[in-house]
Formats: structure tokens, sequence, C-alpha cells
């Protein structure tokens, strides 16, 4: 095999001529220098490391004491925070050049938005235990916390959605999107770092759910696989471009279930203490304390 000739030469040359008709068209013939965007690989490690520094003795290394808890979250922590700077300051720097801005000081802006990340560590903690004890009281196959917070897709999937929402609102959409990948990847539950989401929240079994970036989730809410919250129209400019950041996603009140199949779709708002049932095809408001299934949408109006 050693001995193939591949005709790289042609290869390499007509790939460089792809991109730079790629640039050409897009206005970045003018880019030169190294690769400066947010790694994938990096975030992935950066976020393994967060979340085993949120939950040591569970999602931690296996070999850790609890003499020694302290010590790895502390020494995880000063290495995963540096790391995420570094991560930030390249977006940091990637947005001013789509803007055609200056750069300015960066790295004392990436400072401050990691600092904000992690002062904000211990709430984010108490958040997630309120997400686990749903899904272990929502759940009666859920033998422990522990399997709950081990093996729940639902709660894999939370984790990240928290600690991407938090880049979302810093305007920092490309390692907020690059966390949310990580768990729809790794779970099949596709949540924008832009969702709202309230406490106790839990997606049982998860498989196929989609949350939209605008959607806004009460407390309490707990949603079944193949949920859709999404948008029932994509309104355009005068250019024919889709307008982006308009409230197209559903509002889900407090204390509300959503059965397996469920398709909720535009601004509309389910009231608090519904119930939807499976498979229900939604585009319109349901008032507090409905029981909303096939057979009633059917038959008439929701209650």
């Amino acid at each position: 095999m050693h001995n193939v000739d591949w005709q790289l030469d042609e290869i390499v040359t007509q790939l460089r001529a792809t991109r730079e008709t790629w640039r050409e068209r897009h206005g970045r013939s003018r880019e030169r220098g190294c690769r400066e965007l947010p790694s994938r690989s990096a975030i992935r490690a950066i976020t393994d490391d967060l979340i085993g520094a949120l939950f040591p003795m569970r999602l931690g290394p296996s070999d850790l004491r609890r003499e020694s808890e302290d010590f790895y979250v502390g020494h995880t922590l000063d290495a995963t925070l540096n790391a995420l700077c570094h991560e930030v300051c390249l977006e940091l720097k990637y947005i001013a050049r789509q803007l055609g801005r200056d750069a300015g000081d960066t790295q004392a802006r990436a400072v401050e938005v990691v600092q904000g990340f992690a002062a904000g560590l211990p709430e984010l903690r108490r958040q997630l235990d309120a997400d686990v004890m749903a899904a272990y009281h929502g759940d009666p196959a859920a033998r422990s916390v522990d399997e709950v917070l081990l093996c729940y897709p639902g709660v894999h999937a939370v984790i990240h959605h928290r600690i991407a929402n938090y880049f979302y609102q810093a305007d920092l959409s490309l390692l907020a999107r690059m966390i949310a990948e990580i768990a729809h990847s790794d779970t099949g539950i596709d949540i924008h770092p832009g969702a709202t989401i309230g406490e106790g929240f839990f997606i049982d079994h998860g498989t196929g759910v989609v949350i939209g970036e605008t959607a806004i989730i009460g407390n309490n809410v707990r949603l079944y696989q193949a949920v859709t919250l999404g948008a029932k129209r994509f309104p355009a400019d005068e250019r024919g471009h889709l307008e982006k950041g308009l409230p197209r996603h559903p509002v889900v009140e407090d204390d509300v279930v959503i059965y397996a199949g469920a398709t909720i779709l535009g601004r509309i708002t389910i009231g608090k203490g519904s119930i939807i049932g499976g498979n229900v095809w939604l585009t319109r408001d349901v008032e507090p304390g409905s029981n909303v299934t096939q057979a009633n949408l059917q038959s008439g109006p929701c209650p």
C-alpha cells in the first residue's frame, strides 16, 4: 500500500482552490494567521472536568477519596477555568473579526466572563441537585439519586444545558453551542443553549426531545421522549433571509407534564399545571389546569 500514488499534489491544489473560492465569495480572502476558533475537543474536556468538579464523588475520578475531595475540586477548577478562559478569548477574537472591530483587551473580558461563571458554580450545583431530585421522584424505576445522576440521559443533557446557557447569555454562542451539542450527540436530546429552563426539570427517557432557542420552561416541568417545543413559522426579511432572535417557541408554565411524541409549536403558552397527552399537536394556547389529549382535540376546543 505504501507504493500507491494517491495523486495528492493535484488533490491538495484543488482543495486549496476550493477554499480560496469560498473565502472570496464570503469576504474571507484577507484572513491570515493561525486558526483562532474554540476547539471542540478542548470544550469537551473542559466540560467533563467541570462536571467532575461539580459532582466529584460521583462523576469525578474513580479513585477519588473523600479526604481528597476539596483538593481535587480546587485543583481541577484551577486548571479547567484557565483552559476555559483561553477558549473564551478565542471566541471573543473571532467575534471581533466577524464584526470588523478591534479585538481590544480580549484577555480581560475573557477573565471577567469566566470569573462570573466560576462565582455561579455553587448556585449551579444547587439547581442541578433540584433537577436530579425531580428525576428521582418523577421516575418510579429510579432506585437511587446515584443511578439518576450516573445513568439518566435527561439529567446529562440538563447539566450541559445549564452550563451552556451561561455562555449563551454572555453572547458566546459558539462556545455555548459546542457544549450543548456534546449532550445532543451523547443523548439524542437537543436543547438549544438559549432556552430558559426553571428548576426541577426532568426529561424522562429523552431520545428525540427538541427544545428551541426561545422556549421558556417554568419550574417542575416534566417531558417525555420525542417531545418538540418548536417554531411554527420562520419570518423572513426583505431579502428573504430568516429573521433571527424573534420569540418563536412555546412558553411552558410551572408544573406541566408533556407526554411522549407531543409537538408544541409557536409562541403559545401552556398554562400552569396542564397535562399534554402523547402525540398531541398544539399550535394554540392552553389554559392552566387543562388536560389535552388527542380525543378532546378531535371532539372540540381545548378545555
